[in-house]
C-alpha cells in the first residue's frame, strides 16, 4: 500500500489474512486529498478490518462520560501531545481560551449544538441520539486537525433522514480538504465506493460483526495520509 502521485490514500490488491482465513482480499483504490471514500459492504465483510489495516487508530466514546468530559479530555490530550513547549508555557487563562476555541470550532464543523442536547454539555453519551453521538465523535477527531478521518458504521441504525444528514456532514468535511473514509452498508452515489468481501468459505472477522450495542462511537482518525 502506498500513496503515489500525491494521492492521500491508495491500495492495490490489498488483503488481510488472519487465523480463520482472509478477512478481505483484492481491495484496490486511489483517493486524492479531500475525497469521500465509502467502504461498502454488509456487516462481517471485513469493513472495520480494512480501516484498521490501513493504520487508522480507532477511538471510541465512553458511554459513562458526559459530552463535556469527552471534550475536556480531548482538549487536554491535544495540548499534551500536539502542543509545542511554548504553548504549554502560556498563562492558564490563555491555554483555556485556546482549548475552548478549538472545541467550539470542532463542534461547529461537526454540526453539534450543545444547547440542543437534553442536558446540554452535561448530557451523558448513553443519552445521545445516534446521529448526535456520531457528530460528537467527529468533533473529537477534528480537534486533532487530521488529514484523514475514518468513521466506522456510518449509517448503522440511522433513519433515512439522519443518514442523509450524516453523509451531508462527511461531504462537507471532504469538501474542506479532509479525506474521509466511511464504513457503511450502502454508499451514496457521489462517493468513491470500495467494497470488501471475505473470501468464499471464510468466517466473518470477529471484530466486524454487529452485536447490537453500537452507539456510533466508533470513530477513527489519524494525522497521517
Amino acid at each position: 500500500m502506498d500513496s503515489p502521485h500525491g494521492a492521500a490514500l491508495s491500495a492495490e490488491d490489498f488483503g488481510l489474512k488472519g487465523p480463520r482465513g482472509w478477512a478481505f482480499q483484492g481491495v484496490g483504490f486511489t483517493a486524492g486529498p479531500g475525497s469521500l471514500v465509502a467502504v461498502e459492504g454488509p456487516s462481517g465483510s471485513g469493513r472495520t478490518c480494512l480501516l484498521l489495516a490501513l493504520d487508522v487508530y480507532k477511538r471510541q466514546l465512553d458511554p459513562s462520560f458526559t459530552v463535556a468530559e469527552h471534550l475536556r479530555e480531548r482538549a487536554l490530550l491535544r495540548r499534551r501531545f500536539d502542543g509545542s513547549l511554548r504553548s504549554l508555557l502560556r498563562p492558564r487563562a490563555e491555554r483555556a481560551a485556546t482549548a475552548r476555541a478549538a472545541i467550539d470550532t470542532a463542534l461547529e464543523a461537526a454540526g453539534l449544538d450543545l444547547a440542543d442536547l437534553p442536558k446540554a454539555e452535561r448530557t451523558s453519551v448513553r443519552d445521545l441520539e445516534r446521529l448526535e453521538a456520531l457528530r460528537l465523535s467527529v468533533a473529537l477527531a477534528l480537534m486533532g486537525r487530521p488529514r484523514l478521518l475514518a468513521v466506522d458504521d456510518t449509517d448503522l441504525k440511522l433513519s433515512a433522514a439522519d443518514r442523509a444528514l450524516a453523509w451531508e456532514l462527511l461531504r462537507a468535511l471532504a469538501a474542506g480538504g479532509t479525506t474521509v473514509l466511511a464504513v457503511c452498508s450502502e454508499a451514496p452515489e457521489d462517493a468513491l465506493s470500495v467494497r470488501t468481501r471475505p473470501a468464499a468459505g471464510t468466517d466473518a472477522p470477529a471484530d466486524d460483526i454487529t452485536t447490537g450495542k453500537e452507539t456510533a462511537d466508533a470513530i477513527a482518525e489519524t494525522g497521517r495520509a
